[in-house]
């Protein structure tokens, strides 16, 4: 079973992000066109936080060594960076962010 948690409004504009620490974990939520995704805060290949990267369209670019991940899915697509994003579950209700953690 999917547990959710409630981490908050949801203030976040489109184009913007924001990290959070849930269950021991750093997860990035960016809002892409009104659409909110949640992946893993930290880069694979250094251990950068994504979130003092940039967004670019539906990507993170790391702000370290410039590796980009798609949102949508976690994939990394630039080297640097060769493993994947963990990716997480998100929705939004009365005005609220749902995340879950759980595989």
């Amino acid at each position: 079973m999917v547990n959710f948690q409630d981490i908050g409004p949801n203030n976040l504009k489109p184009g913007s992000m924001k990290r959070i620490e849930l269950n021991g974990l750093c997860i990035l939520i960016a809002n892409l066109n009104g659409a909110l995704y949640a992946v893993q805060d930290t880069c694979t290949h250094e251990d950068a936080s994504l979130y003092q990267g940039a967004l670019e369209g539906d990507c993170v670019r790391c702000p370290l060594h410039g590796s980009r991940f798609c949102l949508t899915n976690g994939r990394a697509i630039d080297d640097p960076a060769e493993i994947d994003l963990a990716v997480y579950s998100v929705f939004t209700r009365d005005g609220r962010i749902f995340v879950s953690t759980s595989a």
